[in-house]
């Protein structure tokens, strides 16, 4: 099976060896995105912020592979203090629509530049 590297300007572009997705026939692979503005690849301030920075930037991504956040089967997050787990569910349901997709939530020592939150996801593109 083929597989499609998915980019876009509209997310950070990757700062190590990945890309920010990989598309295999219907199925897409979108990497970690933490709350980096695309833009200047600054880490926006605060939990809320960079919660809806990190879903911002995968939907920018999920677009750019043909598809949204609504086709989302699986998201994992990653967070510094998951007394900020309430926050990630509350501005989840702003950018993913009901049924959710399956999910984890996992309590980590640290993320890449000092971020509080990272989350990617995989998508199944309908045909």
């Amino acid at each position: 099976m083929a597989r499609t590297i998915v980019s876009t300007p509209e997310a950070p572009g990757a700062i190590g060896t990945y890309s920010q997705a990989v598309r295999a026939g219907d199925t897409v692979y979108l990497s970690g995105q933490i709350g980096l503005d695309p833009q200047s690849m600054e880490l926006v301030e605060g939990i809320e912020a960079q919660i809806h920075r990190v879903f911002r930037n995968l939907d920018a991504v999920a677009r750019a592979a043909g598809g949204s956040l609504a086709d989302a089967v699986k998201v994992n997050i990653y967070l510094t203090d998951l007394g900020n787990f309430a926050k990630v569910n509350e501005i989840m349901a702003q950018y993913f629509p009901q049924p959710y997709p399956a999910r984890a939530a996992v309590g980590v020592a640290a993320l890449p530049r000092g971020a509080l939150v990272e989350a990617d996801a995989v998508l199944v593109l309908p045909h």
